[in-house]
């Protein structure tokens, strides 16, 4: 399955500087958004530090991965492709927290991670904190990752109702960071993938604005034109935070 993709990042209308970080690597067949957390430089370091540890991985595991796009898909090759993605933003983990332990200045920095794995027909997510990763399929968007944030956890407890969810003074404190232990638990989703199929990666400060109608209109047009669309909405809406959005087109 061959892709098209464009990514682009902004500072947006709030912020000094960017914290957020993202790659596109389509000849490996990874795809990552970061979104720094730390204030200062903290952030930046930890978010590129975190974008280069996956891809290192992914990298260092390409024999092993080429073999796994060419065999059947079974339960097996798929349970390994999940480890492989778990192992990638597991190490990024303990490097990207061993760095804040050597330099005080780094101290407690750590950042969000939604990777994407091309395998063949097959595409594997990981998630740690809460940018988001969605899929356009047939014209529907759904949302393929779960935010690892309080509000959510009320929400899903029935704690707090959506409405009350947006207006909640927590609703960006995250609940699970690559950084900020050295161990984090990690979600991982195997999709099949067809032609024509859009995944879509992005930070907070592009999905809290979001609705369904926005969404579904930004993931209607053309890559390029989608992900700079994207970002123009987000700083109309305000721009309160960082904006990166990532998008990937499967081709036949």
């Amino acid at each position: 399955m061959r892709v098209r993709y464009f990514g682009h990042t902004d500072v947006g209308l709030k912020r000094s500087h960017n914290e957020d970080a993202f790659l596109a690597d389509p000849e490996l067949g990874l795809f990552v958004v970061c979104d720094g957390v730390g204030g200062r430089a903290r952030g930046e370091i930890a978010s590129r530090e975190a974008v280069d540890f996956i891809w290192e991985w992914f990298k260092r595991e390409e024999p092993t991965l080429n073999e796994l796009r060419t065999e059947p898909q079974t339960p097996e090759s798929v349970g390994k492709l999940c480890q492989l993605m778990r192992g990638a933003i597991q190490n990024a983990t303990y490097m990207v927290h061993s760095l804040g332990e050597l330099n005080p200045d780094q101290r407690g920095m750590s950042t969000t991670a939604s990777a994407f794995y091309v395998a063949g027909s097959l595409g594997i997510v990981g998630q740690v904190g809460d940018s988001r990763v969605y899929l356009s399929r047939d014209d529907r968007v759904s949302q393929l990752t779960e935010d690892h944030t309080l509000v959510n956890y009320q929400l899903k407890h029935g704690l707090i109702t959506p409405e009350e969810a947006k207006r909640s003074r927590i609703r960006n404190v995250i609940t699970r960071a690559v950084g900020h232990k050295d161990y984090v638990e990690v979600d991982t989703l195997p999709i099949p993938l067809f032609a024509r199929d859009r995944v879509l990666l992005c930070s907070d400060g592009l999905h809290g604005y979001l609705n369904d109608k926005a969404l579904g209109r930004i993931m209607a047009k053309d890559v390029q034109e989608a992900v700079l669309e994207s970002i123009r909405f987000a700083n109309e809406q305000g721009g309160s935070d960082n904006i990166t959005s990532l998008l990937v087109e499967f081709v036949d």
